[in-house]
């Protein structure tokens, strides 16, 4: 991908807008050859076993103990075979190096559902199914110099935009080649699964992974990322020749997600960051009552972060404040203060080594939605203070 074509416009010459540049296209690729040397390489948490270490952190103190009690947190919600799995991912995780984390933990059958934000689904494991690369950079880059060289930043690594451009014209391809109609983001994310098993079968991928196992992601967000653009562009097209389009519809995401909450009945949270998907994942339990049903509060929940409750944001609040919305029970909840790429590892590197999700059954929540709907909206139920 290096050299002329990617100061090119990618491969729909009339689709996007590049600015001019202001140095000579060889002078320019030479430096983004410098640039975008170092790929990202991604955690294999198969190849140390850190149980000894999250024990001897267990008889510590701040943040080391609160790392070990949430980790045994999700070896007890793995192990209770009641219990769906929501995982929340906000941030950047992928273009970190967390992904190979995410693919042994749905390979191994940990999760049962993913409630993400669009950049991780789409901008970068989608990306990165499609054969590019994330790359190590530095925070004190010359910000304005990487835009001339069409290099996005995220904090110190390095995307290549033209790159990121092919991948929003892949989702206005998939968009393009589908009925026109309104799709929940799971329904859509499925759509680019169903694209990888014929491009890109041998892509290392969340989104084609869960597309096999079939495990539902949810994006409720879905237009705040990169594939906005490509929808956007789609939507346009259409419009102007009078043609229906594809459109995302973020109630139907509520729906199902609320679905599955009365569906499995128990659940558990793994929240990797705060924003959006946590709230999502957490307000379901609300939505259920809403409908009429009495459902229990998510009986497990451990949340990843570094974000801050005194500002009252959703991504810093406390699992215990979550507890008097009637969202999560206090009985087995952990909030873990620190940065996601350095306890994310350990916590999932713990719960893999033990090995409970080896006797864990397959839930393939996916399969829920190729059955008619038996949802009922009957009125809140009256379940008052009850825990």
């Amino acid at each position: 991908m290096a050299g002329a074509a990617l100061l090119t416009v990618g491969p729909d010459a009339g689709a996007f807008f590049f600015p001019k540049l202001r140095t000579s296209t060889w002078s320019l690729a030479m430096q983004r050859a410098d640039l975008l040397c170092t790929p990202v390489e991604h955690y294999d948490i198969k190849t140390v076993n850190v149980v000894p270490m999250i024990s001897m952190m267990e008889k510590t103190a701040f943040q080391a103990r609160n790392l070990a009690r949430a980790a045994g947190i999700v070896d007890e919600m793995i192990r209770d075979q009641d219990c769906g799995i929501i995982l929340t991912i906000a941030g950047s995780l992928v273009s970190a190096g967390q992904k190979y984390i995410l693919l042994d933990m749905i390979r191994s059958n940990m999760i049962d559902v993913i409630v993400s934000t669009g950049a991780n689904i789409v901008d970068q494991d989608f990306f990165e199914a499609l054969g590019f690369r994330h790359y190590q950079g530095t925070p004190f880059s010359a910000d304005e110099e990487l835009r001339e060289r069409h290099i996005d930043r995220i904090f110190d690594t390095y995307i290549d935009e033209d790159e990121l451009r092919v991948c929003d014209e892949t989702v206005r391809q998939i968009a393009d080649g589908i009925e026109p109609r309104a799709y929940s983001s799971r329904e859509f994310i499925r759509e680019m699964g169903r694209y990888l098993e014929e491009h890109s079968p041998q892509s290392e991928s969340v989104v084609f992974e869960c597309y096999r196992h079939r495990i539902p992601i949810f994006v409720p967000a879905f237009s705040d990322c990169s594939a906005g653009f490509g929808l956007v562009f789609h939507q346009v097209s259409r419009q102007r020749q009078g043609c229906p389009y594809v459109s995302i519809d973020s109630v139907a995401d509520f729906r199902e997600l609320t679905q599955l909450k009365i569906e499995s009945g128990v659940t558990g949270l793994i929240m990797l960051g705060g924003g959006v998907p946590k709230n999502f994942a957490q307000d379901i339990v609300v939505s259920a009552e809403f409908l009429g049903y009495d459902v229990e509060m998510h009986r497990y929940a451990v949340q990843l972060t570094v974000a801050d409750e005194r500002d009252g944001a959703l991504s810093g609040s406390t699992l215990r404040e979550a507890n008097s919305w009637g969202k999560v029970d206090l009985a087995r909840e952990q909030m873990v203060y620190g940065e996601i790429t350095t306890t994310l590892p350990l916590v999932a590197g713990y719960v893999y080594h033990k090995g409970g999700w080896r006797e864990r059954r397959k839930r393939k929540f996916d399969d829920v939605f190729s059955r008619p709907s038996a949802l009922r909206a009957d009125g809140y139920a009256d379940i008052g203070m009850n825990t």
